[in-house]
């Protein structure tokens, strides 16, 4: 999650160049904790909220990701609630980023801000959601996505951005005979539901044989892996010399936790679903000669 603000929060992910390139916004790091399941806490969110005023910054929004990336958790619905309460107390805007919404894959209840605002009484105005189709429905060529929000401010700005970023009539054709087949985009979104959930079996299961723990997902593409094991130290120096390694030794490539904002080093983000079964296996055959390689140089 990250504060905006021209500063906004946010907690661990990698918002840094999608919010921070073209507008100028900079971006606080509201810091989760392996002991918490990386779950975001209101302390968590007061203290960089505190920390931040201390340091002559004004706080402006909450950004989040629900389901979160890179860990694949859920934000619960009280802590949703408590965002909301906190955004209204502090007087600033929460920002909801739902792009894995429909990739949920575990036994939990996806909890979106939009179900909260509508249950509940709180200043629809500060509060907004973006969805896009690339995740859910495999469309990133596509670049379309939407901005949910009842802010006209934010509507009327929205609209004259599309002027220079409009979707193309050969595209708009595409969506609205896709999406108006309501039938099969259920069943579109439940298949590949299973099938992301089968592949995160298969994944966390190889983990579990190589003995490399993980947090448990419930949502997205990503599974969020402790390697700090294979680690000598617990630096950011050691947790990039491990990604080297498993990049250029092993061939696995993932993202490290220090480019998530992650403040424990030794955190990696594996993405399983861009694999097959049989390539799933053969990247746990890999990281399992890089866990033998470090026990025989101790």
């Amino acid at each position: 999650m990250f504060l905006l603000r021209k500063y906004m929060l946010h907690p661990i992910c990698s918002f840094d160049r999608d919010m921070t390139w073209r507008t100028g916004v900079e971006l606080i790091p509201v810091h989760c904790h392996g002991a918490d399941n990386f779950i975001l806490s209101i302390a968590a969110l007061q203290q960089a909220f505190n920390q931040a005023r201390k340091r002559g910054q004004r706080v402006q929004g909450i950004l989040i990701s629900n389901p979160s990336n890179p860990v694949g958790n859920l934000l619960p619905q009280k802590t949703l609630h408590d965002i909301l309460d906190f955004a209204r107390k502090k007087n600033i805007h929460i920002i909801s980023d739902e792009i894995f919404a429909g990739s949920i894959h575990g036994n939990e209840e996806f909890f979106s801000l939009a179900k909260i605002l509508d249950a509940e009484n709180f200043d629809k105005s500060r509060a907004h959601i973006l969805y896009g189709l690339s995740k859910d429905l495999s469309l990133a060529g596509f670049r379309v996505g939407v901005i949910y929000s009842y802010n006209d401010d934010v509507l009327a700005a929205a609209k004259k951005l599309t002027r220079f970023s409009s979707v193309s009539a050969p595209t708009q054709r595409l969506l609205i005979s896709l999406l108006s087949d309501t039938s099969f985009i259920g069943r579109y979104l439940e298949t590949n539901r299973k099938r992301i959930r089968k592949m995160y079996d298969i994944f966390v299961s190889g983990l579990k044989e190589i003995g490399v723990k993980y947090v448990d997902s419930s949502g997205g593409l990503y599974c969020w892996v402790d390697m700090s094991g294979l680690m000598h130290s617990h630096s950011v120096k050691e947790e990039l010399e491990l990604w080297d390694k498993l990049l250029n030794v092993a061939k696995v490539n993932a993202t490290p936790g220090s480019a998530c904002h992650s403040i424990e080093p030794g955190w990696f983000r594996c993405c399983f679903t861009t694999l097959s079964e049989g390539n799933i296996r053969i990247a746990i055959e890999r990281i399992r000669k890089v866990a033998e390689m470090h026990k025989s140089s101790r």
